[in-house]
């Protein structure tokens, strides 16, 4: 894998962890294979692969059934589409039979389908990246392989819902601290999303805010040194 090989992978992750919303393109088994666009929201895996939430007589997800190979498209918004940075994810999706070791960080992101949980119709699917298609700006256009693009299993992954849970709870001062350090932002409350091997998720008064971390985490003790650092940082 070459320097700059890693450098695209990783810019693309950290570029696609902080959006929650895409378009799904699936191939329609209706029209004889046509490619068929989708709203998706979605959440990113701790190693960096997507997964939506869909339900069983939804459009794309009979596609799916029919055919795996999927692409998700994900961008920022913007007056000038052109401009802004995107990454489409190339791979297949495949079911997760069990729902509740993504679920409570799936709610944190999108707590508006916690009503789908009740229905047995709704499933989560992962998207394993087969190859990655990154532009990062003018010039900077790659295609990314999923060995640069992943990070590596690491134990934070089970160690997230707790660590969330103490700084919700304990650190809110903090929090609302980062927001104004990071992003110029002043906030009366601040709640953790979730937090990765990247950095964290915060949502603030302004809406949600993503934090990056200089280096990757890989457990909770490295979580906590790279807060406590920041902490102090925004507090000097």
């Amino acid at each position: 894998m070459s320097e700059a090989g890693k450098i695209a992978g990783e810019e693309a992750r950290r570029f696609t962890r902080s959006q929650h919303s895409g378009v799904l393109s699936t191939l329609s088994k209706r029209l004889d294979g046509f490619p068929f666009g989708s709203v998706a929201p979605f959440i990113l895996d701790h190693c960096g692969q997507p997964v939506i939430l869909i339900s069983d007589i939804a459009e794309h997800t009979k596609n799916i059934v029919a055919d795996p190979r999927v692409s998700l498209i994900v961008q920022p918004y913007s007056t000038d589409m052109q401009v802004n940075g995107r990454v489409t994810i190339i791979g297949r999706a495949t079911r997760l039979e069990e729902k509740d070791r993504l679920a409570p960080r799936y709610l944190r992101f999108h707590p508006q389908a916690e009503t789908y949980f009740a229905m047995h119709d709704f499933q989560f699917y992962r998207i394993e990246p087969v190859r990655i298609r990154y532009i990062g700006g003018f010039g900077r256009i790659h295609w990314v392989e999923p060995a640069s693009y992943l990070s590596p299993n690491s134990p934070l992954a089970e160690q997230e819902s707790d660590i969330v849970a103490h700084m919700n709870a304990d650190h809110g001062d903090n929090l609302i601290a980062y927001c104004r350090h990071v992003h110029g932002v002043n906030t009366a409350s601040a709640t953790m999303l979730g937090i990765d091997p990247d950095g964290f998720d915060l949502r603030a008064d302004a809406g949600e805010l993503r934090f990056e971390f200089a280096t990757p985490v890989n457990d909770a003790q490295e979580a906590r040194e790279a807060l406590v650092a920041l902490a102090r940082a925004a507090r000097a």
